[in-house]
């Protein structure tokens, strides 16, 4: 089992420290939050698309530092990205945490910072909220559209 300061290392404080993109969207197309009951973690989100990827972003975190961490690294990540890249890079995370999977390559790779949490379950939601509220911001986009469009 990975030792507490394998998960709370100087990485992962990097990681909370630089995170950006802290001011809430005035117009976004979604909103959403995700909470943790267990530890009580918050973190809510707001997401704009333009032409299939994210425009815009911006993200309230009051969570614990593996919270913080994950949502620096959506934050850094995130415009530019398809839905279908972030629902690719949430399930790898899950994968990570609750199947031992490979951590998320690429231009996430920095998630693999989390990778020690697998060992503590009761880490998991707190770490996991970010991915939780964007999925329910982009199902909220799609379900939207889906009206949109069975309107017209």
């Amino acid at each position: 089992m990975a030792d507490l300061d394998e998960i709370y290392n100087t990485r992962i404080l990097e990681l909370a420290g630089a995170i950006s993109h802290t001011e809430r969207l005035e117009h976004a197309d979604a909103r959403a939050t995700a909470h943790s009951k267990l530890c009580g973690s918050t973190v809510t989100i707001d997401l704009s698309l333009r032409d299939g990827r994210v425009s815009d972003y911006g993200q309230s975190v009051k969570a614990c530092l593996l919270g913080q961490a994950s949502a620096s690294v959506m934050a850094r990540e995130i415009v530019g990205s398809t839905p279908d890249e972030l629902r690719a890079v949430a399930r790898k995370m899950r994968a990570m945490l609750k199947d031992g999977g490979p951590p998320p390559a690429g231009r996430w790779a920095d998630l693999a910072t989390l990778e020690p949490v697998r060992n503590y379950k009761a880490r998991h939601a707190s770490t996991l909220l970010v991915f939780d509220a964007v999925e329910s911001a982009l199902d909220d986009i799609a379900a939207g559209r889906d009206a949109a469009v069975a309107g017209q």
